[in-house]
């Protein structure tokens, strides 16, 4: 439906900074006051948004799900990831991951080979390490692109593993005496691949399905397993 669409992209740029009146929404979205209204109510019963007064507030976690929902209405994704804060995208699975056990670290930054590398968010719970690219502009992503995403996330995940045990970097599985260190790409909606070349590519808000399900199907993707002091094979 074209009037919810706009209302949920109209939702997402106004809530950015915080509350917004329902008179601004009304303006920004061009939508009559009595299907607003009877549409921001359908959005609060579905926990999307809350209604305070004459205000409307989105968590961050309301934001994410109004972006995916807009993605799905058929909204322009890269107008729709531009509203949303990249730390907005980053909190919310560094949340899933927290909440599953995974000790975790964001915005992991290590040297190795003379080259400076840069991982988004590392969920560490024994013997798992998931790397994660955050990459909330997947949508209709052409398949050369998506190579070259999957491949650059291959090679830090594989350089992180090399580059342990590291005394500059403090991170959880260094402790262990193994570890299996899994590539994966974190979108905002789900594109046309739910894997490429063994690399998951996951729907942020299928994130907690992934990471239940994970230790079943993990001889079925791409990782490297690693015995501190050697790196051992891909599989």
């Amino acid at each position: 439906m074209v009037v919810e669409r706009d209302l949920l992209v109209s939702l997402l740029k106004l809530t950015r900074e915080g509350p917004v009146l329902i008179e601004s929404v009304k303006k920004d979205s061009r939508i009559a006051e009595d299907i607003l209204k009877k549409l921001l109510e359908k959005l609060q019963n579905e926990d999307m948004i809350h209604l305070q007064g004459d205000a409307v507030e989105a968590t961050s976690n309301n934001r994410l799900r109004l972006a995916v929902e807009a993605g799905s209405a058929g909204a322009d994704i890269e107008r729709v990831s531009a509203f949303l804060h990249w730390q907005e995208f980053e909190d919310f699975a560094a949340f899933a991951l927290e909440k599953n056990g995974y000790v975790i670290a964001k915005n992991l930054r290590f040297k190795h080979a003379d080259r400076k590398w840069e991982i988004d968010i590392v969920g560490c719970k024994k013997p798992l390490v998931i790397c994660i690219d955050c990459k909330h502009w997947h949508h209709g992503m052409a398949p050369s692109a998506l190579k070259r995403i999957a491949k650059a996330q291959v090679e830090r995940t594989s350089t992180l593993a090399e580059s342990l045990p590291n005394i500059s970097l403090e991170i959880e599985c260094a402790k262990w005496n193994k570890a299996k260190f899994i590539p994966t790409i974190l979108s905002l909606t789900q594109g046309s691949f739910k894997f490429y070349e063994m690399v998951p590519i996951v729907p942020v808000l299928q994130l907690q399905d992934f990471l239940n399900q994970l230790p079943a199907y993990i001889e079925s993707l791409k990782y490297f397993s690693k015995e501190f002091d050697h790196l051992g094979h891909v599989f």
